[in-house]
């Protein structure tokens, strides 16, 4: 496992199939703003800043996680968040690249 893969920026393609097949929700963890400017369709804002804050409420949807920001970095930082409180989570990296792999 490189650091890539620790940092949840590895191969994602593969793991983003599978996490869709498992009936994973997309959230978005850019700004507010930033998600009215576009974002892929069905997906949920929870801004990183707040992502800590909504945990029970994204335990309570009992499906996986697929992350996403604009670069990855964020949605890294919120993979890490939410894989600590025990939620099966990968980073999706950008959004417009995410959208790409579904």
């Amino acid at each position: 496992m490189g650091l890539l893969d620790i940092l949840g920026l590895g191969s994602k393609s593969d793991s983003v199939k599978e996490y869709v097949a498992k009936g994973a929700v997309i959230i978005d963890v850019r700004t507010t703003g930033e998600f009215a400017s576009g974002h892929i369709k069905g997906s949920k804002n929870i801004p990183l800043d707040t992502i800590a804050s909504k945990i029970e409420d994204i335990k309570k949807l009992n499906k996986p996680v697929i992350a996403c920001c604009r670069s990855g970095m964020r949605s890294a930082q919120a993979t890490s968040i939410l894989k600590q409180n025990g939620i099966d989570t990968i980073n999706g990296g950008g959004w417009e690249s995410l959208q790409n792999k579904l």
